[in-house]
């Protein structure tokens, strides 16, 4: 299923925002919020398997993907990137699932919004500061290429999905490319970002939505203890853990994400879901 291609503005001076979506507008959102450095096509082979019962929508925070790129860095605008979708879809409840830092970006605004229910994938908590500081050093250092078959074939996941298919890797290297003004070819994404401090975590304790935790079993971004006690933070917390997959849970084990998803959202009785059994 090919997604349909949107853009809005996060206020009446922009800047616009891209999206991807899936499904019927007048069904209940369910919003895909990408990791640093990736864009909305990182969600293209997990979305259609929830688009007959949701309106599924893959966001592209500012500077990622298609969306503008500001000359400006606010910290917390990515905050205000996902409340200008949810106004763009007529402010009603959504499921809210995000991957790393979109995982932290859902949990902030969830402890002021209640969503219908919150997916956490494999936010950071517990791992190795100096791991976390080297990965955020790689992705500000911005890499570009004489040709796009070139930066289509050394493009990489960081930190590195060692059980990604490669046609996967492929498929979401091709949407991920664009060539600079210089002519040379790069990836979709500003690197400037990821030089900024990072925000004062929010208190887990305020989010009164059902909330999956869901780690990587070979994460070394979130540990299992961090994400035990994430949980214990979280008034309605729940834990999974997928094996054979490390940060990049989507990517490394995607129909396992997509049944432990399916899952979650029968049990807690949102709207017309798919269950585990429908999907298998």
């Amino acid at each position: 299923m090919e997604p349909r291609s949107d853009s809005f503005l996060v206020s009446d001076s922009g800047p616009r925002l891209h999206s991807l979506r899936w499904g019927e507008p007048e069904r209940p959102p369910l919003v895909l919020l990408h990791g640093g450095g990736a864009n909305a096509h990182w969600w293209n082979h997990i979305a259609p398997s929830f688009a007959d019962r949701f309106h599924v929508v893959a966001l592209e925070f500012r500077g990622h993907g298609d969306s503008d790129r500001p000359d400006e860095l606010i910290p917390g605008a990515f905050n205000e990137d996902l409340a200008a979708l949810l106004r763009d879809l007529g402010d009603r409840t959504p499921v809210v699932v995000g991957h790393s830092m979109g995982a932290h970006v859902a949990l902030d605004h969830a402890t002021r919004n209640p969503p219908a229910a919150l997916v956490l994938l494999d936010p950071s908590r517990g791992s190795d500061k100096r791991h976390s500081r080297r990965l955020r050093l790689a992705l500000s250092f911005r890499q570009n290429y004489s040709s796009r078959a070139e930066a289509i074939q050394r493009y990489r996941f960081l930190p590195d999905a060692e059980h990604a298919s490669e046609s996967l890797r492929q498929s979401i290297a091709e949407r991920s490319v664009a060539q600079d003004p210089d002519g040379r070819w790069g990836y979709k994404f500003d690197s400037r970002w990821f030089g900024l401090p990072g925000r004062t975590r929010p208190d887990p304790s305020l989010v009164s939505a059902p909330t999956l935790v869901v780690r990587g079993a070979e994460s070394a971004i979130l540990s299992d203890e961090g994400a035990r006690k994430l949980c214990s933070e979280l008034p309605r917390g729940e834990l999974a853990t997928v094996e054979e997959a490390g940060h990049h849970v989507q990517i490394d084990r995607p129909e396992a994400l997509i049944a432990v998803l399916a899952d979650f959202l029968a049990r807690h009785d949102l709207p017309d879901v798919l269950t585990a059994s429908e999907l298998a």
